[in-house]
């Protein structure tokens, strides 16, 4: 206690704080990465005229709450006011458009990653550059507003993500780390920087238009894992924490998206590492030794916060549809007289799973709340299926749900070991559906045939991840690497469990894909049937 004390009181403790898809966390940390002090806010995403977003008076709320909870926990937990901190880490749902005009207005709503609209505009970028451009990349997004003469093009001054914009706001910095940069536009593994070819490419296309810009200019400045990214300033200050007890000064680390951060949570920076994280979304991201031989739709090619070349296997959807059953399970529950702590429900019956047949016995579920690229969707539609021939039980249900989260994003990761046959030793799980241990992360492992590892702190998060970065300002100025700094100061004494492979589950699994991908069409037929039902 009195050691948590000094740190924050003298200024030696980081503070990260990550925009996830639907909760906001700040997180206190010291100079090891003990958590001294958590905030939070809870949000969803809006469905607003075909467009999921976060309004911008929702992003500052939440900001502003999550910072709130944290200072108010320091306060009960350690009588003190939290006023400096040593530095400072913002972290944001990955990729996605917000573009500006030069007063800094926001021109349009804010489309996150969770929009599957700008399928031509990915399959144009994609053929000219002759490099995976996803539909949630910021570069698709603004293509696709440029085909479809939306007038604002014209006006923008500068595009960037959640994460970029919530540090521009609080250090006035344009500025982006070099891992989400790479969900915005192709970086050049040997700059470090956007690929000047692509840049180039992308204005001689866009020529005709005749906009007043060229697309390096108003994308923001990319900066590496180390480098100081601004300081908070006086107006940054008072937005953060509108009481005025927090000073301003206190030096930023480069933004990042919740890929970048998961992967330091998990120390899968080095080459042949990897981690999967599981949400809202899932994605698994390898870093590689080298290019891939092709270009594949399934997987993105981005980098670490440090710059090193990294696959992503990215489904848009994971464990909605799970938490909603779960919800459901609990309502019943109350309904009967009977009241079941959260993480318990969630416990017992992902136990449960364990005891269900290997191919699930015949049950299908895909939790698709939005599209999936991976599978062909624009659109989502979350349908449980049970065959009259199933075998309808408890267990089967809960193992096919957990099956289908992972579903989408196992076929992205299918084509990095069985075609590219890329080595991985083993995978880092990140999330909350690791929680309950040896269930998920056995499905997973059984799933993908590598063993995944899950330390005592995987359902910390991206805000972790992010006051990581923040506190290795210090270690990158001494001139320690970002890989040495977590192994030595961070992981050294880390707590892992690791769950191997089970050849019956593979097979079972592999069974399930078959009808898995087999259903894909009934879930469009569901979104084409019901798409003006509500």
């Amino acid at each position: 206690m009195q050691e948590a004390k000094t740190a924050i009181a003298s200024g030696e403790a980081s503070i990260g704080i990550e925009f996830g898809s639907t909760r906001i966390k700040a997180v206190l940390i010291n100079g090891r990465g003990d958590i001294l002090a958590t905030g939070g806010f809870t949000w969803e995403n809006h469905f607003t005229d075909g467009i999921w977003t976060y309004p911008q008076s929702e992003i500052r709320q939440g900001l502003q709450q999550a910072y709130r909870d944290l200072a108010n926990q320091v306060q009960e937990r350690y009588g003190l006011a939290l006023t400096r901190a040593k530095a400072i880490g913002i972290s944001g749902m990955m990729h996605g458009y917000l573009p500006f005009d030069k007063q800094g207005n926001q021109l349009v709503e804010f489309r996150t990653w969770r929009n599957n609209i700008t399928q031509k505009s990915s399959q144009k970028l994609t053929a000219l550059f002759n490099y995976n451009i996803p539909q949630r990349w910021s570069i698709s997004h603004l293509y696709q507003a440029i085909l479809n003469q939306e007038e604002h093009v014209g006006k923008i001054d500068y595009l960037t993500t959640l994460a970029g914009y919530v540090h521009w706001q609080l250090t006035g910095e344009k500025v982006l780390g070099v891992g989400e940069a790479s969900g915005m536009f192709p970086i050049d593994p040997q700059t470090g920087d956007y690929d000047q070819n692509m840049l180039e490419r992308f204005d001689d296309l866009i020529a005709p238009q005749s906009y007043p810009w060229k697309i390096a200019r108003i994308l923001p400045q990319v900066l590496t894992a180390g480098q100081t990214a601004g300081y908070l300033t006086e107006q940054g200050a008072k937005l953060l924490d509108p009481t005025g007890r927090l000073q301003a000064g206190i030096p930023f680390c480069p933004p990042e998206g919740d890929a970048g951060t998961g992967m330091v949570a998990t120390n899968s920076i080095k080459t042949n590492t990897g981690n999967i994280s599981a949400g809202t979304s899932a994605f698994a991201m390898i870093v590689l030794e080298k290019a891939l031989s092709g270009v594949y739709e399934q997987l993105d090619m981005v980098t670490t916060p440090a710059g090193k070349l990294v696959a992503m296997a990215h489904a848009n959807n994971c464990s909605s549809d799970i938490n909603a059953w779960i919800r459901l399970f609990g309502e019943t529950l109350k309904a009967f007289g009977t009241e079941v702590e959260t993480d318990k429900l969630y416990e017992t019956l992902f136990l449960q799973a364990l005891d269900g047949d290997a191919n699930c016995g015949g049950l299908l579920s895909y939790g698709f709340y939005s599209g999936e690229h991976s599978v062909g969707l624009a659109e989502g539609c979350p349908i449980f299926m049970h065959p009259a021939n199933a075998r309808f039980t408890l267990a089967n249900f809960i193992r096919t749900h957990l099956y289908g989260a992972f579903g989408a994003m196992k076929l992205g990761v299918d084509i990095l070991i069985q075609r590219e046959k890329v080595n991985i030793a083993q995978i880092l799980g990140h999330g909350g559906i690791f929680k309950t241990p040896n269930v998920a992360s056995k499905i997973l492992a059984s799933a993908i045939n590598v063993p995944v590892a899950v330390m005592k702190t995987a359902n910390e998060g991206g805000a972790w991840g992010i006051a990581l970065l923040a506190n290795y300002l210090t270690a990158y100025q001494a001139g320690q690497s970002l890989e040495d700094y977590l192994d030595d100061h961070i992981f050294a004494q880390a707590e892992i469990f690791v769950s191997q492979p089970d050849e019956e589950m593979a097979k079972g699994y592999a069974e399930f894909m078959q009808y898995y991908q087999q259903g894909i069409p009934v879930v469009q037929t569901a979104v084409d049937t019901f798409r003006h039902a509500i």
